[in-house]
Order: structure tokens, then sequence, then C-alpha cells
């Protein structure tokens, strides 16, 4: 299969690589990451130039990333990889993004929430990753948790964190 590569937001330089044709089932797939990205960049003073590649894989291609870049066999939602830092001013490449069509799907349905609620939250967290948050310890998962519940909010995205109704 050919990826099929195409741009994205108009102030930034969203490159979208469309590996997988699973990704025809939720068609505004690119729409709802390229706005999620837009409103994160927003909230932590990227307002223009951003550079950055968003890879739409499978969970055989997430497995594969997984493996070889954090040793774990399995396929994952979402991978972020920084790019090394350029000395070049104007646009900021920030790195890649992958996210697995299948476990964002599967994830979606466990947790009873919009495939597009919970890829918009996907994007976010990988797009936060880039630009210098973590989760490793209890005080950078609170504040990139709270990061990431006010730029859900922004885009009228419940509150992923938030306890389900049963």
């Amino acid at each position: 299969m050919d990826a099929k590569t195409r741009p994205g937001a108009e102030s930034h330089a969203l490159d979208f690589v469309i590996a997988s044709d699973r990704w025809s089932e939720e068609p505004d797939s690119e729409r709802v990451i390229a706005r999620a990205i837009k409103a994160a960049a927003a909230s932590i003073g990227l307002e223009r130039g951003l550079d950055l590649c968003l890879m739409l894989a499978d969970d055989e291609e997430m497995r594969i990333l997984n493996n070889r870049w954090r040793g774990q066999n399995k396929p994952t939602n979402v991978l972020s990889f920084p790019a090394p830092p350029a000395p070049a001013q104007g646009a900021s490449r920030l790195g890649d993004i992958a996210i697995g069509f299948e476990t964002v799907a599967r994830e979606a349905r466990e947790q009873g929430k919009p495939f597009a609620d919970h890829l918009a939250h996907l994007a976010v967290h990988g797009f936060l990753h880039l630009s210098g948050y973590d989760h490793q310890s209890e005080a950078e998962a609170q504040r990139m948790e709270a990061l990431e519940r006010d730029i859900l909010a922004q885009l009228a995205v419940p509150d992923p964190y938030a306890p389900r109704e049963p």
C-alpha cells in the first residue's frame, strides 16, 4: 500500500502521511487532528511557523515503530518523535507523530467516547510530548494533563481524565 501525503493547516506546515486505508473510515480525522494541533500550539505560544508530520497508521505499523523505538512489541495509540534542534530561523521543525487507527478506535469504543474526541486528545498529547512535556513523574503528569484538559475544553472535547459514568 502506498502512503499518501497531504498538506495540512494554513499557518502551520502539517503534513499528513496516510499509511493505512483504515483512516478512510473516519474521513474527518485530518481536520480533527489539524484543529487539535492548532489549539495546542496556540496554548503554548507557537502561533506560526510550526513544521510537523503526522502519520496515520494501522496497528501493525504502530507495533513495528513501538518495538523499534521503545522496545515494546505491541501496537500503541500515539507515538511522538522529536526532531533534532535546527539552527535555522523560521519554521520550527518539532518532529513527527504517528497515530494507530485500530487502537484509537478500540479505546474510544471501550471508553464510550466519540472517535473524534479521543483522536483530538491523542493529537494534543503527542504534540505536547514534541513540545517538551512529559508524564514521567506525578508532577509532570499533572501539569501535562491540566494543559490537555484546557486545550480540549477549547475544542468542546470533554475531560478525557474524568471518571466515566457507568
